[in-house]
């Protein structure tokens, strides 16, 4: 039998499995980053007010990367090439989801709608990265090698969440209400196939590293599959709903720095 703590405990002791993990997760945070400074440095004069959170959001994400390529380096690895199927925000940009990339690097500015469905893909992903790292702070949050950075990861991702609900429910009370919703529950559904994929594909990359018996990997194939049944048939409102977060203006001051991971 396995588990996530297990499976994931299998992947922190091997190096090549470990190293290709913690580039995955440096590639991905990295390119949020540029994404938040670009949409950031093209707010709309409507929106500028917006601007210094967004800017926030996006220096956390460079933190993130910066704190996973630490991680390499303490072990003294390299980053590893991260192969494209494993790209969750490529593959989030080739359905149509958030702001494309050709647009985010004009220097034009971003419309009102532009940056709704920047926070509604937000809202969104920011979901999954919260509670991934939810379950990681429960069963690592005390590791000697990595716990430290996940428990800076996890509190981050929550001010996230909880500013991507803010600043959505206030542009719900301005009127965009019905088009918060549509973009949400579009983002959702091309959320969940892209996960299940990727999910799949990295599990398949790190089965190979790890030399994995075929009844392991296919148990992990069955369980990747059934979540992303159960998301598709009702586990998917938890991405779409809005509430008013505990922690309001999450995004409000400075970035909090992670000056042992530098």
């Amino acid at each position: 039998m396995f588990s996530a703590r297990s499976l994931f405990q299998e992947i922190v002791d091997n190096d090549d499995s470990y190293r290709l993990f913690c580039s995955i997760a440096a590639s991905g945070e990295a390119q949020g980053g540029w994404e938040n400074g670009r949409i950031a440095s093209l707010m709309p004069a409507s929106l500028r007010d917006l601007a210094p959170k967004v800017t926030r959001h996006g220096a956390d994400e460079d933190k993130h990367g910066r704190i996973f390529q630490a991680l390499l380096r303490r072990r003294g690895l390299t980053p590893a090439p991260v192969p494209e199927e494993t790209d969750y925000t490529a593959l989030l940009e080739r359905r149509g989801i958030g702001l494309a990339h050709d647009k985010l690097r004009r220097d034009e500015p971003l419309t009102e709608l532009d940056i709704i469905t920047y926070l509604s893909h937000s809202r969104v992903t920011e979901q999954r990265a919260a509670d991934q790292m939810v379950m990681l702070t429960k069963y690592f949050g005390d590791h000697p090698e990595v716990g430290k950075a996940i428990r800076i990861i996890s509190h981050d991702e929550d001010n996230h969440l909880a500013y991507c609900h803010e600043e959505l429910l206030r542009l719900a009370r301005l009127g965009h209400g019905r088009t918060i919703q549509r973009i949400l529950h579009d983002c959702a559904r091309a959320e969940l196939v892209v996960y299940r994929d990727v999910s799949l594909a990295v599990m398949d990359h790190m089965g190979r590293v790890l030399k994995w018996p075929k009844a392991k990997s296919g148990g992990l194939t069955t369980a990747i599959r059934a979540v992303y049944g159960y998301e598709r048939l009702g586990g998917w409102r938890r991405m779409v709903s809005l509430r008013m977060p505990e922690r309001r203006d999450a995004l409000g001051g400075p970035p909090a720095s992670a000056p042992e991971f530098a």
